[in-house]
């Protein structure tokens, strides 16, 4: 009898990773052609000089075909919503409002210790697939992804957000193509972030070459902000 349960878990734990490693980002595959329309967009503001170079990459997009667009803080950071509010009120041309800003909660807190934040992570990893997967499943009509394009830059929170969207792809839900772009202030070294995500988005971006010299996928597009 044990040898049978150790033999379904071996096939079971198999099957998963099969599974996982068919849906991880292939750089043979062909890119999805270009089309003129409309594009739904979230960005995550990572809070501080993370908020303030996404908002930046932001501002330089065409608002009339990225929309809508999805705003994403950390629980209690105010000044990145608000910062976010004072770009669309600038780049706004109509008075209908085509912008959300969504609170998730914190993965991990300045100063916090490794032991609790196991448990602040996976608090956020599940309000991350509420947004991200039940919602979108739960709303009327057709299942739709949460949007089309999430950008990340920034700390722990994106470590949740990528792996929220890998609920949708591991299940063959519609899922948003993961775009991370890597920190200007990062010129001879990866973040931590960036090291972990880097296998996992479809797009990974540096603004330094210097960065791209060690080997590993990536794409330098110059500076962004």
């Amino acid at each position: 009898m044990l040898s049978l349960i150790i033999a379904v878990l071996v096939v079971a734990i198999t099957i998963l990773l099969l599974r996982v490693y068919s849906i991880l980002p292939n750089d043979t595959r062909p890119s999805r052609p270009h089309s003129p329309k409309e594009c739904s967009i979230a960005i995550f503001l990572g809070s501080g000089g993370h908020t303030t170079e996404a908002l930046t990459l932001v501002s330089a997009l065409d608002f009339s075909r990225y929309t809508p667009r999805i705003y994403i803080v950390s629980e209690g950071d105010s000044l990145s919503a608000q910062k976010a509010a004072a770009l669309e009120a600038q780049k706004s041309s109509s008075n209908k409002r085509n912008y959300t800003i969504l609170t998730v909660s914190r993965a991990r807190r300045v100063h916090q210790s490794l032991i609790t934040t196991l448990p602040t992570a996976i608090i956020s990893f599940l309000t991350c697939v509420d947004h991200i997967t039940m919602e979108p499943l739960l709303s009327r009509g057709n299942f739709r992804p949460f949007a089309d394009v999430l950008i990340l830059n920034g700390p722990g929170t994106c470590l949740v957000l990528c792996a929220a969207v890998y609920v949708n792809r591991f299940f063959g839900l519609p899922s948003p193509r993961l775009v991370y772009i890597e920190s200007f202030a990062r010129v001879k070294s990866l973040s931590l972030s960036g090291r972990l995500l880097r296998p996992l988005v479809d797009r990974f971006v540096v603004q330094w070459p210097e960065l791209l010299k060690q080997g590993g996928r990536g794409e330098y597009r110059g500076w962004l902000v």
